[in-house]
């Protein structure tokens, strides 16, 4: 039996977590720098009667992790950001076939094969916009190595509950720290199960007042259609313009409505600030620390920091923005959720930016210096 504390990376928890949600299933291809990812799933599946398999290429993984799902495994797949952009068609398969599914995605460096081994929130924007047509996102993204256990779950609940793809936004800085982390146990977590579902003709049928279909494994009762072509509740294609409105509407719908369920945020010190740091993911350390240095300087500073991603907390930044003077947006990138922020906070406050698109990260002296730049 596995010690409950161990000492691991961000990459190791993740699948730790994902296995304590009853993953079962996991394929990919290496790719730098979630590779631990698939070396530990390569591992640990076996034990627990799960399978692994490592694919030809990208969109073969995310290609064999949707037919397992399909079949009634809980699976998952991980990459980084040229893997991520191969697996985009797929994911866009994923939200229309409705196949729950949980997607890694260990951020890094720059567009192309960019910079490897080292760390960056550049894929935000992908994640939502990645693949083409309307379709719902959640994204989930995790601060440490701890959290990325927790969220783990929290991501496979989603996809289940939802019947949808979710994105695991990791990045290299989480992905490769490495710290203590308490490994709870299934039989103590909140995991969501799919159901014993058989099939009666309507694979794609809900009841009123409900958006997401009821789950039945393929091959468990009667066969029914899958298909990446908008749907009737049938499961079979459909040219009928009202039936794509209503298909296409209803998928936004279970996302749209479930936002109370779904959307997640920390939150510190932001009632009384004139200044709150918003970041997320790996990028939130050093933004604690800056603003630990303010403290002792006197500088009233709050932090807001999204953990769900995708669907964008808008209630929560526009609150804010009326609670503080400046919002101060820290991320590794070029500014991808800056836009969002500006796009909510209107004219309530300032909003300014810093990032690192070099490869290096932010430390806690670049946010403050930038902090007292506002001020």
């Amino acid at each position: 039996m596995a010690k409950r504390f161990q000492l691991l990376q961000g990459n190791e928890a993740c699948v730790e977590g994902a296995l304590a949600a009853g993953m079962k299933f996991y394929a990919g291809y290496p790719i730098t720098p979630s590779t631990e990812i698939a070396e530990r799933s390569a591992i640990r599946l076996p034990q627990v009667g799960g399978k692994f398999i490592q694919m030809e290429d990208e969109i073969a993984g995310i290609a064999a992790a949707l037919g397992a799902s399909v079949a009634g495994l809980k699976s998952m797949t991980a990459t980084s950001g040229p893997g991520f952009s191969l697996k985009q068609e797929n994911i866009g398969y994923a939200c229309i076939a409705e196949i729950p599914l949980v997607v890694v995605d260990v951020q890094r460096s720059g567009p192309s094969t960019g910079l490897p081994t080292s760390p960056s929130q550049g894929d935000y924007m992908q994640a939502k916009w990645g693949t083409h047509g309307d379709h719902p996102v959640i994204a989930i993204s995790p601060a440490s190595v701890q959290e990325t256990y927790n969220l783990a779950v929290r991501c496979f609940n989603l996809a289940e509950k939802y019947r949808t793809p979710v994105i695991f936004l990791m990045d290299e800085i989480i992905g490769h720290l490495r710290e203590g982390c308490e490994l709870i146990p299934a039989e103590e977590l909140e995991i969501v199960n799919r159901g014993d579902h058989n099939v009666t003709g309507m694979p794609y049928a809900v009841s009123e007042g409900n958006y997401v279909p009821e789950f039945a494994c393929f091959g468990e009762g009667e066969h029914y259609n899958v298909t990446g072509l908008f749907h009737d509740v049938d499961g079979f294609p459909t040219n009928n313009n009202e039936i794509a409105r209503n298909a296409e509407q209803r998928l936004m719908d279970k996302i749209d409505m479930n936002l109370d369920d779904i959307l997640d945020w920390e939150e510190v010190g932001t009632e009384d600030a004139d200044v709150a740091i918003l970041c997320y993911g790996g990028t939130t350390r050093a933004a604690k620390g800056a603003i630990e240095q303010a403290e002792a300087e006197g500088l009233k500073v709050g932090l807001f920091r999204p953990i769900t991603v995708w669907p964008f907390p808008d209630k929560a930044v526009e609150e804010l923005s009326k609670k503080v003077k400046h919002i101060v947006v820290a991320e590794h990138n070029y500014g991808q959720m800056l836009g969002e922020v500006k796009r909510v906070a209107k004219d309530n406050c300032t909003v300014d930016f810093i990032g690192k698109i070099d490869g290096t990260t932010l430390t806690p002296a670049d946010i403050l210096n930038k902090v007292k730049e506002v001020l």
